[in-house]
């Protein structure tokens, strides 16, 4: 087994041990085994503390929780229990309020992000996965994968107003830059389906490759990629074509996918399988769409968000329990902070969530979900 050493002159090596003597290190670890890498150290958290001011919204679908996280100091802030099969979290484009959605219970919830209270549930379709709101916010939607379908919730109101059938089993989607698309990865097919965000109905669907599980817009929303799990690729969409232009190799499972606010990188969370599982987020440069860089940060890399600087990416370890911080700058992990069971979704806001005054733990009131709830319309 090959140990990645870290480059340091005698003098870097020297400051390094003096930052150590006062200050904690946190020893990075990607869950060992024969094929993993050790465990590194990196440098002093205070390094790169407060460098980044927000909120960091993990979906611990394993832990019924929602985890907050200060961007700033890397220390989780509150944990909101009691939402069952939490598999995926999106920040609402004003910060304000958290979506999440429960697998258990098959509905979406609406969080305020600064005094942690439960805004309203709405019923989705069977196994919802993700969940979007688009950026004017006046939508959410939600894949739902027992039903091949989405569900179109106007906010609102908190009710649904589209059902719209879409390809095998919907799992990841993201609104386009400009709004008037959702692109609605077919986890069980081999495309993706666009929804027309004025007439809630789908208008096309975009061969790509199998097993496609999620995508990911340019800035300038010229291109889209998407992640094709069973292909251990990613491959790119020209919108306004609508159509495959390219393909590149990533890592074993592929699943999220996030392009950075410049428009530079795109990164893919290479998760495997839980057998087998993948460590590593590849780092691809859009102007080449080649793979410049691999990086090592931990057991089943999961999801993926970037802050709006471009500085600090965010990976849940689905089957490692943590949530790491990428620097793209230096293209390492700098900290590691452990969360609930299985982290899956994850979501940046730019506001700064309180910690809570009566302690870090709240449980949401989730009601339990019927088919006579409130909250659909026919």
């Amino acid at each position: 087994m090959s140990r990645r050493a870290l480059a340091l002159s005698a003098a870097a090596a020297a400051a390094a041990v003096a930052v150590m003597t006062t200050a904690a290190v946190i020893l990075l670890s990607s869950g060992g085994g024969d094929d993993t890498p050790e465990p590194q150290a990196a440098p002093a958290a205070s390094v790169h503390q407060n460098l980044i001011r927000g909120t960091v919204w993990v979906a611990n679908e394993g832990g019924a929780a929602l985890t907050a996280i200060d961007a700033g100091s890397n220390e989780v802030t509150a944990t909101l229990t009691g939402i069952e099969g939490a598999h995926n979290i999106q920040v609402a484009p004003d910060g304000r309020t958290v979506w999440a959605v429960s697998g258990h219970e098959s509905l979406a919830a609406m969080i305020d992000a600064t005094t942690y209270e439960l805004h309203g549930t709405v019923p989705t379709g069977g196994e919802p996965a993700h969940i979007v709101v688009t950026p004017d916010g006046q939508r959410a939607y939600v894949t739902n994968g027992a039903d091949d379908t989405v569900t179109a919730i106007d906010v609102a109101s908190m009710k649904t107003v589209a059902t719209i059938p879409v390809g095998a089993f919907p799992h990841g989607m993201r609104p386009s830059t400009d709004g008037r698309w959702i692109y609605v990865a077919n986890a069980k097919g081999t495309t993706v389906s666009v929804i027309d965000v004025a007439s809630n109905r789908k208008v096309a669907d975009i061969a790509v490759g199998k097993s496609p599980v999620q995508v990911g817009f340019t800035p300038d929303g010229g291109y889209a990629y998407v992640s094709l799990n069973g292909e251990d690729a990613v491959g790119k969409i020209d919108v306004a074509r609508r159509k495959l232009v390219g393909k590149t190799k990533v890592g074993d499972g592929p699943i999220q996918v996030y392009v950075s606010p410049d428009g530079k990188y795109l990164l893919v969370a290479n998760q495997g399988t839980a057998e087998r599982p993948s460590t590593t987020v590849s780092i691809i440069d859009t102007a080449s769409f080649a793979v410049v860089d691999t990086v090592e940060t931990g057991q089943g890399a999961h999801g993926l968000v970037i802050d709006p600087s471009s500085r600090h990416a965010y990976v849940t370890n689905i089957y490692g329990g943590d949530v790491v911080v990428l620097d793209l700058r230096e293209r390492r992990v700098v900290a590691r902070i452990p969360v609930r069971a299985e982290p899956n979704g994850i979501s940046f806001s730019t506001l700064v969530s309180p910690r809570p005054s009566a302690g870090a733990e709240i449980e949401l009131p989730m009601p339990q979900m019927d088919e006579t709830m409130p909250g659909m319309e026919d």
